[in-house]
């Protein structure tokens, strides 16, 4: 392919010597253009290059917030995360539950990963206060309940677990390695600390689909997880037909043009690449934005661009635009056969991920569609 160089950014002549010092060291070749040759020290808008087949590597580093820090110079720069071995499944013991248990398996098998099954159960304390969420089914009112319950999640953590081996016996399931983890807290939270803990690969959690009740979004679990992990999140409803990712043939994957979302593709076909399926990117627009024909030009663009990083992945595009784009997007995902919805979903702060919602909040509670969400 034809390597030409790109604009990386834009910087004073420190910083661009920083950040070329960083890349650098981690083999992406760098040239510093429109230097003051006189005092180069106080030149300004000193533009970075680099090869464009290099583009993602260096957005992922530049994305890290410590490259500016001269502490670095010289030397190598921190590498992004090794290899993890752990694929975590939250459970609450419930057929959805069981599904995602069916998809995580077999992903473990084909990365030899360990399968860990966390279950989460609240306290009296939380339980007078606080809403349920989708991996906990017991309500404690009494204190002296309290032994009770604790029995009975054993029992059914020990249940799931007979489950599991007998469908590793039948063949069912992949033998991988697996364990048991319960905990006392507040679901999401302690889900988060455990994954914060262990760095696990990838979240597989099991949803209901979009046929919950109102009531059952409010505390999501899944969606709180989906909202402020910094892991891969997997979320499969109870009634996907497929059981793991051999079978997925076409994947969405919804850009807004950002491009973080380049990062975000890289890291994703890294991830999948044991795998075989085509991409389709998906823009989301509104009609207002109908008659724009900015946006097929834009994602041709990227098209081409992922075309020259990734020549053999089929990759078509598309612009969804509708009043209503949630259900013209599960009318696109229905017509097209779409598998997989795969989307990123930026850190925002509580009030904006309270008063408007992010789309992977919004997919996940209207579409039986699964749904791939990389954090970042």
């Amino acid at each position: 392919m034809d390597d030409k160089l790109v604009t990386l950014a834009i910087l004073t002549y420190t910083k661009a010597q920083i950040l070329k010092n960083v890349l650098e060291n981690e083999g992406i070749e760098t040239y510093i253009q429109n230097v003051n040759q006189i005092q180069p020290v106080v030149s300004s808008g000193v533009r970075l290059r680099i090869k464009e087949s290099d583009l993602p590597r260096a957005l992922k580093i530049t994305e890290s917030s410590v490259w500016l820090a001269e502490s670095i110079v010289g030397e190598k720069s921190p590498k992004v995360d090794g290899e993890r071995k752990k694929i975590l499944i939250p459970v609450d013991f419930s057929s959805y539950s069981m599904k995602a248990c069916e998809f995580g398996f077999n992903f473990a098998k084909t990365y030899d990963a360990e399968v860990v099954l966390l279950h989460v159960y609240f306290t009296p304390v939380y339980a007078s206060s606080l809403p349920y969420g989708d991996v906990f089914n017991y309500q404690i009112n009494d204190e002296d309940a309290v032994r009770t319950i604790l029995q009975k999640v054993h029992s059914d953590l020990n249940t799931l677990s007979d489950k599991i081996k007998a469908k590793v016996a039948s063949g069912e399931f992949p033998d991988v390695k697996y364990t048991c983890v319960l905990r006392e807290g507040i679901p999401e939270e302690e889900i988060l600390r455990y994954n914060k803990e262990q760095r696990a690969r990838i979240i597989i959690m099991g949803t209901r689909g979009k046929n919950q009740k109102d009531i059952d979004l409010i505390g999501s679990v899944t969606a709180e997880i989906i909202e402020r992990s910094r892991t891969t999140v997997l979320a499969i409803p109870e009634h996907t037909p497929f059981n793991q990712f051999d079978n997925v043939k076409r994947i969405a994957f919804i850009t807004n043009f950002d491009q973080r979302d380049l990062i975000a593709f890289e890291s994703f076909i890294n991830d999948w690449k044991h795998f075989h399926f085509s991409v389709s990117l998906i823009y989301l627009t509104d009609m207002k934005d109908a008659k724009d024909t900015w946006n097929e030009i834009k994602l041709a663009g990227i098209k081409e661009y992922f075309h020259k990083q990734y020549p053999d992945l089929d990759i078509q595009y598309d612009v969804v635009m509708n009043d209503d784009i949630l259900k013209n997007l599960e009318q696109y995902i229905e017509s097209s056969k779409i598998d997989i919805i795969t989307l990123t979903s930026y850190k925002r702060n509580i009030f904006a991920r309270l008063f408007n919602p992010g789309i992977a909040r919004k997919m996940l509670f209207h579409s039986d569609t699964p749904l791939l969400v990389i954090n970042g």
